[in-house]
């Protein structure tokens, strides 16, 4: 793999640092104080200027108005991104929206990619996806109680999901749902396009995360669905193939996350440093930076860091050059690792910030909170150990 950066590439993540450091950054307190919905004005303005800038849509063909970035190179704009809890959403590429155009643009008829992925990429409006289920585990999602049944021309979908990121607000979701109960396991599930307003969807609540239940974008939604109602031309992709699609579309999608975490990392061990700088603990003027245990903390982070930055662009080569099935190994050891590293260094930052740390006066208790759920959406970390050492050993047994 070569590490370079392309000068295209240097020019594109030094203008998106400069506008997360100019624009968004400075939004943050009012991110955390006030409702998100309140605040989609001035994304909306903030989201105009990006347009403007052409860097819109980065990892989307440019045929839609994206900037047609390959996975290595959305890898390092999304590092860029991360440093603020607002940068993927003003940039539009922000999930569940992101794995939502990717599912589309591969699977979409072309009267689906007009209704749906055009407006999607626009930023017109928002999307949702709806695979998790209250009673079932979410890392084996071929165990589903929701069901999707044949009525003349319609499908008539009746289930519960929950985690359905930004449901509030969306104009449609992508429902995950039993199509063919007698078919072998991985072959049962459909994926279904519902858009929000037909009868029988029901946003139930936006579920409560550390406290926080959050408004339109920024929030989780528990959806019920009664009787549900489409017609059966909003099936994405062959039927009985939603398995296999939801893996395509979790492999560039943890590169996406991971990338992101990077950037949380990037953004705590900053305020870490700065904090072990500025913060003096004694008389003499001497500051937490002269400590010991603080200079420990920041070694670990920055080599924990860099470790999780490379393992996460090698994996994104090996999806470009390779193909996903050939870097799912890699795709497993950065879920859980990348993950963990994100935890460790946000936990010292906020150790290193002490009470301030706690208090949302800084973003790292914003961190501290939402991104805990990283080591269990996408697939658990327990999931992602079992199954790469599953198939690292594999590759060690006796050959007859």
């Amino acid at each position: 793999m070569d590490f370079a950066v392309s000068d295209k590439m240097k020019t594109i993540v030094g203008m998106i640092n400069e506008f997360v450091d100019k624009e968004l950054i400075p939004l943050e307190h009012e991110f955390l104080t006030r409702d998100f919905t309140e605040m989609e004005p001035v994304l909306e303005e903030k989201r105009r200027m990006v347009k403007q800038m052409e860097l819109w849509a980065p990892n989307q063909d440019k045929e839609y108005g994206g900037l047609g970035l390959n996975l290595v190179e959305h890898g390092l704009v999304s590092e860029a991104l991360g440093r603020t809890p607002l940068g993927h959403y003003v940039f539009n590429c922000q999930a569940p929206d992101a794995g939502n155009m990717e599912i589309l643009h591969k699977y979409g008829t072309e009267e689906q990619k007009e209704k749906y992925l055009r407006p999607l990429i626009e930023g017109k409006i928002r999307s949702c996806f709806s695979m998790t289920e209250v009673e079932m585990p979410g890392s084996n999602p071929v165990m589903m109680e929701t069901t999707a049944v044949k009525d003349g021309d319609d499908y008539v979908i009746n289930g519960q999901k929950w985690y359905s990121t930004a449901a509030d607000g969306a104009h449609f979701t992508i429902c995950m749902a039993v199509t063919n109960p007698d078919a072998p396991p991985h072959q049962r599930a459909s994926m279904i396009i519902v858009p929000t307003g037909t009868p029988g969807f029901n946003l139930v609540r936006n579920i409560p995360v550390m406290g926080h239940a959050g408004r339109g974008y920024s929030s989780h939604g528990e959806v019920l669905f009664q009787s549900c109602r489409v017609p059966q031309s909003n099936l994405l992709g062959p039927e009985g193939h939603g398995f296999a699609i939801a893996q395509e579309r979790l492999g560039p999608g943890r590169i996406h996350h991971c990338m992101r975490w990077i950037g949380v990392c990037n953004r705590a061990f900053e305020l870490m440093c700065r904090r072990a700088n500025a913060r003096v603990i004694n008389p003499d003027g001497r500051t937490l930076a002269r400590q010991q245990l603080i200079q420990a903390m920041v070694a670990e982070s920055a080599a924990e860091i860099q470790a999780a930055k490379l393992m996460t662009l090698h994996a994104a080569w090996r999806i470009d050059n390779l193909g996903q099935k050939a870097a799912r190994v890699d795709i497993s050891l950065i879920k859980f690792f990348v993950a963990n590293v994100m935890q460790n260094v946000v936990d010292r930052a906020l150790q290193v910030h002490g009470g301030l740390g706690m208090t949302d006066d800084t973003i790292l208790a914003y961190f501290y909170r939402h991104e805990r759920a990283a080591r269990i959406y996408d697939g658990a970390d327990e999931v992602h150990k079992i199954n790469a050492g599953k198939r690292i050993l594999r590759e060690y047994e006796p050959k007859n």
